[in-house]
């Protein structure tokens, strides 16, 4: 296999130095050796993806000036050498410009989330991926965590009884102030230009509408939303709250705040039913604690006792080793090598789940959704797939 011991081999683009993100997505990929980076796109600069490139041991020859180049050059090279799959790691508005031209060269895409700069973009690339055999995976990183998927299972189950009431928060405080000129982070984020219509409810919002959908197996069908931009200046939100409605007729309240100052990274999911409750707190990862009315609360640590076949291939450490954020990210990726392993007829696991183009289209759904309800007159607003803003 030239040297690559049969890894799936992974080009990026986006993720230069001074970017936060992409160095997440390159440490999560390689934590399992599964996956080996061979090439980039790394930045607009070409001196800074060359530098990139020097700093990861990549072949200069491989990193490219552009996207567009990269896909063209690594399409030329034998199969057991180019690229398998492209991790999107740039501002929201290239991620569909770059996974559709990566599709339509015959390319695999895991995409940093949201999926795309528009909703009419996401349903637009569903349809280029319907055209292309090719897989499509989003970073929605939390249901990486084992106790995520350990929760969702004890819903399946039935252990919960009937949801009834669903409540998600996701809070942090890093721009309670306006940032200096030099946090490329928060730039982009607060540009309309590049992050879309919406900051806030965009960058973490969309995460814990996703994990309150995965979680609970339910759909989201109403909406009631007030988005704003709390520090003088900005264009878009800094801080949202909204009311949910589920397709099973559950109540719900999403939290989601980049100006509550003192916290960090604040995600925490409670879900109620009719026999039983549940919580998790991204901040405490390796605890779920469920809750009852005539016994006594559970409190389920990760590698202790019996789990879920789903939980328990995500599970990495001993007991009282904490699994975290990279770990969760990793277990995405991981499960992404096993489809593409699968999808290559060298591979046939089954448990393996990486959330796709649907996902994508209610993410995006759901960050217009709640820009048009916060304009709109009505209280509640449905739920729409399509020509929402």
């Amino acid at each position: 296999m030239s040297g690559y011991n049969n890894k799936i081999r992974m080009g990026m683009v986006g993720g230069g130095q001074g970017a936060f993100i992409g160095a997440v997505h390159r440490a999560a990929s390689a934590l399992d050796g599964e996956i080996q980076l061979v090439c980039g796109a790394f930045s607009s600069s070409l001196d800074n993806c060359k530098a990139t490139g020097e700093m990861l041991s990549l072949d200069p020859a491989r990193c490219y000036a552009t996207y567009q180049e990269m896909f063209d050059e690594e399409a030329k090279k034998p199969a057991d050498e180019r690229m398998q799959f492209v991790s999107i790691v740039t501002p929201n508005h290239l991620h569909f410009p770059v996974a559709k031209a990566a599709i339509e060269a015959g390319f695999h895409v895991m995409s940093d989330k949201p999926a795309t700069f528009t909703l009419d973009e996401a349903i637009a690339l569903k349809a280029v991926l319907d055209k292309h055999e090719v897989l499509y995976g989003l970073t929605h990183t939390y249901t990486g965590y084992p106790l995520v998927k350990e929760a969702q299972q004890r819903i399946v189950q039935g252990e919960l009884g009937e949801i009834t009431k669903i409540i998600v928060e996701y809070s942090q405080g890093w721009l309670s102030e306006a940032p200096g000129e030099d946090n490329k982070q928060a730039a982009w984020r607060l540009d309309p230009k590049r992050a879309g219509v919406s900051c806030c409810m965009g960058d973490i919002g969309v995460h814990a509408a996703n994990l309150a959908e995965y979680v609970s197996g339910l759909e989201i069908t109403e909406l009631c939303a007030d988005l704003q931009p709390v520090v003088p200046g900005r264009e878009l939100d800094d801080d949202g709250n909204v009311l949910l409605r589920f397709n099973n007729g559950a109540k719900g309240v999403l939290i989601a705040s980049q100006i509550s100052v003192g916290e960090e990274n604040n995600l925490s999911l409670r879900i109620y039913g009719t026999k039983a409750g549940l919580e998790w707190r991204q901040e405490e990862p390796n605890t779920l604690t469920l809750k009852y009315n005539d016994q006594a609360r559970q409190v389920i640590r990760t590698g202790v006792g019996a789990f879920t076949p789903k939980a328990s291939s995500a599970m990495r450490t001993p007991a009282g080793h904490p699994e975290g954020y990279l770990e969760a990210f990793a277990n995405i990726y991981l499960d992404f090598v096993k489809q593409i392993r699968k999808f290559e007829g060298t591979g046939s696991d089954t448990l393996s789940e990486v959330p796709g183009i649907e996902d994508a289209i209610r993410g995006m759904a759901f960050i217009e959704n709640c820009v048009a309800a916060t304009r709109a007159n009505e209280k509640w607003v449905p739920f729409k797939l399509e020509n929402i803003l």
